[in-house]
């Protein structure tokens, strides 16, 4: 399994040159809004966003002054909806620690994810980085809509695969897809390359997006069991579907109902175990490594480089993570 600190290690003076200007772009004169921004940057993720930026600027001819702004927005646009997403959902935690929403409450965050917005939109209009601008706005306009069909489709229990696959595109492969198209732009590539790169990005955050979906029948908690988090919120993922889709009518019409009550909590389990009967994780695991596949062919498109290879790893490390 590839370590994602010996990927970083290979950009880490753009890394770290990146941290700093990050810092800077989200400096404000309110002092309860530095307060937050602070919190925010030192509960900082693994960062792979930035990453996928600064290797694909490199496999695209070399990372410029333009590719801090392109990770700087992304980071800064996928941040603001993150902070977004946890008042929508009500949730307490993120990455571990504190939501935004659970320390200041949902008007303040509401607000602290408006400026992160307003802040990404400022960076590159500044810097006229009007295609960089175009890139991850239209990436932000497909995650919104990923979020408001998911939520739809909770409320009917009615998704089947393509659905599944038109929803997880949305909700986060897009961004990963900007991610990579805007790091090979700011390098100067367009046209087809451009397409090329972006193609890599949504094939790899699909991908990143199943393996997620998968930890919620296999990761455990503190109770030793999956967590079924997704069940418990009535989203229905790649598991599920094709169990109940490979089910008979009057079994498929019990788990549905099950997961239509107020209490399916405690129904988890059983919903579970008809998942794993059915091979819904091994249905779902396949597909996953057929999306990385198809990330890994995709990338065979570009001359053998240092950037190829960590991009590479960086593909393999999202199927093989543990969390």
């Amino acid at each position: 399994m590839p370590e994602i600190n010996e990927i970083r290690a290979f950009i880490k003076p753009e890394m770290e040159k990146f941290e700093s200007f990050f810092k800077n772009a989200v400096k404000s004169n309110v002092p309860l809004l530095d307060i937050i921004m602070n919190y925010i940057i030192r509960r900082k993720g693994k960062q792979m966003r930035p990453m996928f930026v600064f290797l694909s600027a490199k496999l695209a001819g070399g990372v410029t002054e333009s590719t801090y702004t392109a990770a700087a927005l992304i980071e800064l646009l996928h941040t603001a909806t993150l902070i977004h997403d946890d008042v929508v959902d009500n949730s307490d935690k993120r990455r571990g620690f504190l939501s935004v929403n659970a320390l200041w409450r949902s008007k303040i965050a509401v607000l602290a994810g408006d400026y992160l917005l307003s802040k990404g939109l400022l960076l590159a209009v500044q810097n006229k980085e009007f295609k960089l601008l175009e890139i991850v706005s239209e990436a932000v306009k497909e995650m919104a809509e990923g979020e408001l069909m998911q939520i739809e489709k909770s409320r009917k229990l009615d998704i089947n695969e393509k659905t599944y696959f038109d929803i997880i595109y949305k909700k986060t492969a897009t961004l990963i897809a900007s991610c990579t198209a805007a790091g090979a732009a700011s390098a100067g590539i367009n046209g087809e390359n451009l397409e090329k790169f972006k193609q890599f990005g949504k094939y790899a955050g699909i991908t990143f997006q199943i393996k997620d979906d998968l930890f919620d029948y296999q990761k455990t908690n503190l109770t030793g069991k999956p967590s079924g988090n997704d069940i418990q919120e009535k989203k229905m993922t790649l598991p599920l579907i094709h169990a109940l889709e490979n089910a008979e009518k009057n079994e498929k019409k019990h788990i549905l109902k099950l997961i239509g009550k107020h209490d399916r909590k405690k129904h988890i389990p059983e919903i579970i175990n008809f998942v794993k009967k059915k091979d819904g994780l091994k249905y779902t695991e396949q597909k996953m490594i057929e999306y990385k596949n198809n990330a890994l062919n995709n990338l065979s498109n570009f001359p053998d480089s240092e950037a190829k290879k960590y991009l590479s790893d960086l593909v393999e490390y999202i199927t093989s993570r543990k969390k």
